[in-house]
């Protein structure tokens, strides 16, 4: 198992610790419902080092960008962030992934922790111009600082004007005195906030005076399963769960960041899924009655014929209600479809509700 380089400082909070793509990671500290309403009403921080970081420096750095990534690069400029993902040759996805334009010539790829080497591999078979790529995923700390309260928690630590910055900005500057750290307007929980990136030697100074900073506002450590409750609410898909190698953007919801303007990897076939259609779609839902869906539990119909899996289910925190995702028959894609999930041999009943769960 991989360390971070709070991982010490998790244990000595007492976190709960668990294995997670290939790191010992916190799930939960206080527990995952008080974590969760933290970050929805206030401010909390995780510790996010483990996902993956690459830098694409030269003249064609960008050419190569175009031609993985399904989202046109093209549109960003110096300091904006872009969600996109890596399709593969056979209508699925490598990696959902964040693309940062440093300047003209420099960018960095933000991955999936358990696809930090996969996507590093995939990449590389396309780099045909020798574009220069650097893995620095085992060194550099990420902090993710999220709730309505964030901005107030940081301000004190940086120049930098954080309730300015536009949602999928970045700024590089001094922070908790520290140099060259980039704060990205970036986060997976819907509740606002701040992504920090910095080089492992000054992450437990930046977590110190992250915590410092914030403590008249509430600031607490977050743990890993408070992130998937809050990203569930907000119907943020995840990659193991909602989407992987075999499941299409366009089915996924995902044709927002699937642009037609260039060509890039599989690009004819997803337009073709465009165009016609796909069998199954990524939906949400609210159950009716009692019971929670989980992770490949089966979507049925009245008739009990399976119309669909289940790839993401909870008992919403926020909502006091058990929600879910799951792909099913197109025919039951629209809003207010009455679906059954098969749990324990029985089928309960839910219904199909527009993304996100959650409004704020």
């Amino acid at each position: 198992m991989k360390n971070t380089a709070l991982s010490d400082t998790h244990i000595k909070l007492n976190a709960k610790m668990v294995p997670f793509a290939g790191y010992n990671m916190p799930v939960q500290y206080e527990g995952i419902n008080a974590e969760h309403e933290t970050v929805r009403k206030a401010v909390g921080v995780f510790d996010v080092s483990h996902m993956g970081e690459f830098i694409l420096k030269g003249a064609d750095a960008l050419d190569l960008i175009q031609r993985v990534v399904s989202n046109d690069a093209s549109k960003l400029v110096d300091g904006k962030v872009q969600y996109a993902c890596l399709p593969n040759e056979q209508g699925g996805i490598v990696d959902d992934l964040l693309v940062y334009r440093i300047d003209e010539k420099t960018y960095m790829l933000v991955v999936n922790a358990s696809n930090i080497e996969k996507d590093w591999n995939w990449i590389s078979k396309f780099n045909t111009k020798n574009v220069e790529m650097h893995n620095i995923s085992d060194k550099t700390s990420l902090l993710a600082v999220q709730g309505p309260l964030a901005a107030k928690a940081l301000q004190s630590l940086t120049a930098i004007d954080l309730a300015a910055m536009e949602y999928y900005s970045f700024q590089k500057g001094v922070f908790a005195g520290i140099p060259n750290v980039v704060v990205s307007a970036t986060g997976y929980t819907g509740a606002g906030g701040f992504e920090i990136y910095c080089d492992n030697e000054h992450a437990l100074q930046i977590w110190d005076a992250v915590f410092k900073a914030g403590a008249e506002f509430g600031i607490k450590p977050i743990g890993l399963g408070a992130r998937d409750t809050l990203r569930l609410e907000m119907g943020f898909c995840l990659y193991g769960n909602d989407i992987n190698d075999t499941t299409s953007p366009i089915a996924a919801g995902l044709g927002w960041i699937t642009k037609f303007t260039k060509e890039f990897t599989n690009d004819k076939n997803l337009l073709q899924q465009k165009e016609n259609g796909v069998p199954q779609k990524l939906v949400g839902f609210e159950m009716l009655e009692r019971g929670i869906p989980r992770h490949d539990y089966k979507i049925v119909d009245a008739n009990g014929t399976e119309i669909g899996i289940v790839t993401s289910g909870t008992q919403s925190p926020s909502l006091q209600k058990a929600i879910g995702m799951g792909y099913v028959n197109t025919a039951y894609t629209k809003e207010g479809s009455e679906i059954f999930i098969a749990i324990r041999d029985q089928k309960i009943k839910a219904t199909v509700v527009k993304f996100p769960f959650y409004k704020s």
